[in-house]
């Protein structure tokens, strides 16, 4: 038995909790919203996040971030990626520990992924974690699978339920898990618009060859891209009315207006402030992002969504 620190009570940082206290792990799960706390002692339910779930009672439920972390072996960062630099600069963390990141995005000032930002405060263990887990089908016991950077990390997570692979490539599997939002905006879009099978593969298709252009042009490998972390979270993503990134596309298609979108949402939709890095990122390595491109002209200025699909499909002719 090991004690984890679960940072980060949204859906995602509550059901890692469950699954490392299934484990018979020692688990603490902060929460930013203090005044969660109290109230998910009382019922052991995170209602706001993850409704109709029971906690463990094994899990301890914090407000004190020092206290959460302290004695901690595991630290699982699941915080929104533009609030994980404030996090960890907080965070008083055991340089013996292992830190995991579950944050999938792109820092939108410095453009850095999740673990070169926890690495500016944190010279131990940091792996990420990354692959197709919607939170609410895993804490109903549904069978998934994901991949970790570091094999010291997979006996925390390891589940009969929750198969764990690994991936040195650190830098395809955070890219993997942070530009897919991206793809699952447009992927939103394209049901909202009712365009149609052909249309969403070929979104898809050409989504994970710009993804793994980018990739692999920042020292990604190619392979990385056709597993869990790039084309397993693709589909989930681009395919699951849980997706919170899709919800965006679909709704903007729908006529609705992005800050509308976002204020309404209880978790935060990675993929808006992703798109921007990502953009910035394609241009400053000269990397052609067509579909990225759209989704943040969709997004930032107003393009009707019906305006970037033509933009797409109008592009001069090239080979696969």
């Amino acid at each position: 038995m090991s004690k984890c620190a679960v940072i980060g009570a949204g859906a995602w940082g509550t059901t890692l909790s469950v699954l490392l206290a299934e484990g018979g792990h020692k688990v603490t799960l902060w929460s930013y919203e203090s005044d969660l706390v109290p109230e998910m002692v009382k019922f052991r339910e995170n209602k706001k996040y993850l409704s109709g779930f029971p906690l463990p009672e094994t899990i301890e439920i914090e407000s004190s971030l020092e206290r959460s972390l302290n004695g901690a072996e595991l630290v699982i960062l699941a915080v929104p990626t533009q609030h994980l630099r404030s996090r960890i600069q907080a965070a008083k963390i055991d340089p013996a520990a292992l830190i995991i990141s579950a944050s999938k995005g792109l820092e939108e000032k410095t453009l850095k992924r999740p673990t070169e930002i926890i690495g500016e405060y944190f010279k131990g263990d940091i792996a990420a974690l990354s692959g197709p887990n919607l939170a609410r089908e895993i804490a109903e016991g549904k069978p998934a699978a994901a991949v970790v950077t570091a094999e010291r990390a997979r006996k925390f997570l390891m589940r009969e339920r929750f198969r764990i692979y690994t991936n040195t490539d650190v830098v395809g599997v955070e890219l993997g898990g942070a530009l897919k939002n991206i793809i699952a905006i447009a992927s939103g879009c394209a049901d909202g618009l009712a365009l149609g099978n052909n249309a969403k593969s070929a979104l898809l298709v050409r989504g994970l060859a710009e993804i793994t252009r980018l990739g692999v042009a920042l020292g990604a490998r190619t392979e990385t891209f056709f597993g869990l972390s790039g084309m397993g979270d693709l589909i989930t993503t681009c395919e699951s009315v849980l997706s919170r990134n899709h919800r965006v596309g679909f709704e903007i298609a729908k006529g609705k207006k992005l800050a509308e979108i976002v204020n309404t949402m209880k978790d935060v939709a990675e993929g808006v402030p992703t798109a921007r890095a990502a953009l910035a990122l394609s241009k400053k390595n000269k990397i052609v992002m067509p579909i990225t491109e759209q989704v943040n002209r969709v997004l930032f200025e107003g393009l009707d969504p019906y305006q970037a699909l033509a933009g797409l499909m109008t592009r001069t002719p090239a080979s696969e």
